[in-house]
């Protein structure tokens, strides 16, 4: 109901649309969330990084503006105060824009970033979280990332600081 809300206030009070900082999960598209399903059928405008499958993709409607901005190691096609820059200037022009991200957004991503970004400028954020594949990875090997009798914490660190 918030995201009909949403879409309904924009149109109706010319305020800024809200930007969701969606996960996309570990790159099965099965293992998306309801709710990460349903923003993306009904969302205006899509950013989206490297690691969204193309089924994701496929989910939005015909009339969802698409924007990659992909990056990878050694290569950022779209630098990150650009990205930041359109989901800005796409929530001034669109009631609902998904901003999705591999994994979980707050997750090795800039997701706090973009939300601070988006926050400072009176855009409302709301964060809808994915499977991370630290979590998934090991769980379809059948591995547990925790387990009472063998390890009782787990600790993620990012590899290129």
């Amino acid at each position: 109901m918030g995201e009909a809300l949403c879409r309904g206030l924009a149109l109706t009070l010319k305020t800024p649309g809200t930007v969701y900082l969606v996960g996309a999960g570990p790159g099965d598209p099965d293992l998306l969330t309801v709710k990460a399903e349903r923003l993306l059928r009904q969302c205006d405008a899509l950013v989206y990084d490297s690691l969204v499958p193309q089924q994701l993709l496929d989910l939005t409607s015909s009339h969802c503006a698409l924007h990659f901005v992909g990056k990878r190691r050694g290569h950022h096609s779209v630098p990150q105060r650009d990205t930041n820059d359109l989901l800005l200037e796409l929530a001034g022009q669109h009631p609902c824009v998904v901003r999705l991200k591999g994994g979980d957004p707050f997750l090795f991503g800039r997701g706090g970033e973009e939300a601070d970004h988006l926050d400072r400028h009176g855009i409302p954020v709301q964060v809808v979280p994915g499977v991370t594949a630290g979590i998934a990875a090991p769980a379809y090997a059948g591995i547990p990332v925790t387990h009472r009798r063998a390890g009782s914490s787990v600790t993620f660190v990012t590899g290129h600081e």
